[in-house]
């Protein structure tokens, strides 16, 4: 059997997501955006080699051992032309063209890709517009009818002659690939779609797709983090990587962020690893007021190597002083981006201990979490 090959255009800018980084880089469940798409393509038994375009100027590091990596173009047309240009496989191979920003990528998809192309020149999976269609036209608002409209998904299957040969063709901006093969009177197929496959383009749609993504796994583990911090000279606190204003801060040998340290702990304790201490002991001098953000997305990459992501995850902070309601959501975004989670899967609380104890007596503040963890198994 002629094993296929999958081009990933992960080249875009991503300037709609709301993100800093390009979404495709950007984590989701525990792993980037990107890295859904290219254990997918590993894990399928027909699929052989794995080209990832990346943006213009710009190899991205990653940790796929074995994955072609090559720059992108001006334009969509031109990054495929360049993943293209890096296959040397005879002209009829098959080939998969995928975009990153399309992570919930089956392994039966790939399967009905390639099964549906023996009878085809070009595949695609596409789904029935169910909604009602508007446009303006002269000022005016009409019904656009929607029976035969189908919303066309990726990956896009292909012989790879073919496709080379129509993307040379073709003007430079494509609508998608289909076009090029469209364009040229060939055999395309549309077979059903998956909702899995939707695109993240805009910031709610990773809350969306990470909800679409997150019930396939199984198995789930959890974790308990504990963490307290005293009282120091200062003019704020940082509780989940925001500082809230306060007349003293917490005295640590990092940023003594007491949330997202007992958040660490209880990842790695998820997975067996030990606690924060084993892995950023404070007797290393490169810690000194290091960001705790630092411990928390190595907590997430050694629960990765593990086989696992964080899926939710539970914090309470405990304390008299600061009030923590006020900032509260701003805590709950920034676990949320960091983890790569959507909103609804973080919270944090915050309680009192009625005056009891060193917390009572407002000598410091502790924090507890819970995180659960699920494997990192590709979906069928």
């Amino acid at each position: 059997m002629t094993l296929a090959a999958a081009i990933i255009v992960a080249g875009g800018k991503g300037s709609r997501s709301g993100r800093d980084a390009p979404k495709q880089y950007e984590r989701l469940l525990g792993r980037q955006v990107l890295d859904w798409s290219i254990e997918a393509f590993r894990a399928h038994p027909g699929v052989g080699a794995i080209v990832v375009v990346t943006p213009v100027g710009s190899v991205p590091a990653g940790r796929d051992v074995g994955v072609v990596r090559v720059p992108g173009g001006a334009t969509r047309t031109q990054s495929v032309r360049n993943g293209l240009a890096a296959l040397d496989l005879p002209t009829d191979t098959p080939v998969l063209i995928h975009d990153a920003a399309r992570p919930g990528l089956s392994q039966d998809m790939i399967t009905s890709l390639l099964g549906a192309l023996s009878t085809a020149d070009a595949v695609a999976p596409a789904l029935p517009v169910s909604d009602a269609l508007k446009a303006v036209r002269d000022g005016k608002l009409v019904t656009v009818p929607r029976e035969g409209l189908s919303r066309v998904q990726t990956p896009q299957a292909f012989r790879l002659g073919s496709i080379r040969a129509a993307l040379d063709a073709a003007p430079a901006a494509l609508v998608d690939d289909i076009a090029a093969m469209e364009a040229t009177g060939a055999q395309v197929k549309l077979i059903p779609g998956d909702e899995r496959l939707h695109k993240i383009t805009f910031p709610e749609d990773f809350d969306m797709v990470a909800r679409l993504l997150s019930p396939f796994t199984s198995v789930p583990r959890v974790g308990k983090g504990f963490d307290v911090h005293t009282f120091e000279p200062g003019d704020h606190v940082t509780l989940c990587g925001v500082a809230i204003p306060h007349d003293r801060k917490l005295k640590g040998h990092s940023d003594a962020d007491a949330a997202w340290h007992a958040l660490t702990d209880a990842i790695l304790g998820a997975v067996a690893l030990g606690d924060i201490g084993d892995h950023f002991p404070p007797s290393d001098a490169k810690w000194k007021n290091a960001d705790s953000a630092i411990f928390l997305k190595e907590s997430v990459r050694l629960a990765e190597t593990e086989g696992y992501a964080v899926t939710s995850c539970d914090i309470t902070v405990i304390c008299e002083t600061p009030k923590v309601k006020p900032h509260r959501e701003a805590m709950r975004q920034r676990t949320a981006e960091l983890l790569g989670l959507p909103l609804q899967a973080v919270s944090v609380k915050a309680t009192t201990t009625e005056g009891l104890g060193f917390t009572g007596r407002r000598e410091g503040i502790a924090a507890e979490a819970i995180a659960v963890l699920v494997p990192l198994t590709p979906a069928r």
